[in-house]
């Protein structure tokens, strides 16, 4: 079980010379994902390397330029790449009419699928599952239509405590299914051996939460509770809080409280308002709050075991 995630963009607004918008490629107990995907996300994804046939999911947290301008692009370019896998796209209701439109009229032909979940409901719930992560929706407060997305590995079965085991004559490998499924084995002498006594507990999953573009909102707290990764939003400093009120942004030392609040292991800032040329001010204002904090850079690998 790991978690690996790389920066491809971490500031706000506008592109700029070596500053690019929303967009991060997870890895999690062998599934990839891309989150967001503002304009350069394709230039980023090979700069650092970044499989473009791996993924085949993507989750757009709002229709906002800098968090999708980039999507189409990267659909046009699996279409010339000769794309034939189904290909997920988890966003806002309208992300389908807008992307097809462009592909559209800009006769952007493929032979995959584009498979496209829209969201509209303001509750936390499920949006993917399969036998080795699950994917929920934080619900967000932004100027337009906004979630977040919690990634969360499925907990594996027991470990095998071979040691123990070998202490019982009687138990062979047929009977490693069964110990790993939790069940007492009964020995022909009629004692039952528990199964805590020939088994080891699985690693705990590893849970990471993104947190896009919103208002400082102390109710996402119970959804994000102890997660190992937090990545939340930091447009401005606080001495800007009245202007990240007003445009529905967040402070560093609002991130900072919420990954408190939640006890998380680690928070990752970014999505830097370009007002601000030293963003290491984010992390100095942050730790006044919350210690186990990082600045989003692209290129930033953080990784898990």
């Amino acid at each position: 079980m790991s978690l690996s995630l790389t920066i491809l963009g971490c500031h706000s607004a506008t592109p700029r010379v070596n500053a690019y918008p929303t967009s991060q490629y997870l890895e999690i107990n062998n599934r990839h994902f891309l989150i967001d995907c503002g304009e350069g996300t394709q230039r980023q994804m090979r700069k650092y390397k970044v499989g473009f046939s791996k993924i085949n999911h993507i989750f757009i947290s709002h229709l906002h330029g800098d968090h999708f301008y980039g999507l189409v692009g990267l659909l046009s370019t699996y279409g010339i790449l000769s794309r034939e896998k189904d290909l997920h796209v988890y966003g806002p209701e309208g992300i389908k009419e807008v992307t097809l439109l462009q592909l559209k009229i800009s006769q952007s032909h493929a032979k995959y699928k584009i498979i496209f979940h829209e969201l509209t409901s303001n509750k936390s719930e499920i949006i993917f599952e399969d036998d080795h992560v699950s994917v929920k929706t934080i619900p967000l407060h932004h100027r337009v239509y906004t979630n977040g997305y919690l990634f969360e590995e499925k907990e594996k079965s027991k470990k095998l405590h071979i040691q123990n085991i070998s202490n019982y004559k009687e138990i062979g490998k047929a009977d490693y299914l069964n110990i790993k499924a939790g069940k007492d084995i009964t020995l022909s002498t009629g004692e039952v051996i528990l199964n805590d006594e020939l088994t080891l507990p699985p690693k705990k999953p590893l849970r990471f939460a993104f947190c896009s573009d919103t208002i400082y909102k102390p109710d996402i707290v119970p959804i994000i509770k102890n997660v190992d990764l937090l990545y939340h939003e930091t447009t401005f400093l606080a001495d800007r809080e009245d202007l990240a009120k007003k445009t529905k942004h967040s402070t560093s030392k609002q991130a900072a409280q919420i990954a408190k609040s939640a006890n998380v292991g680690q928070l990752i800032v970014g999505h830097y308002s370009g007002r601000y040329k030293d963003i290491s001010l984010f992390e100095d204002e942050a730790k006044e709050v919350f210690k186990n904090i990082k600045l989003a850079n692209p290129g930033t690998i953080f990784k898990l075991q």
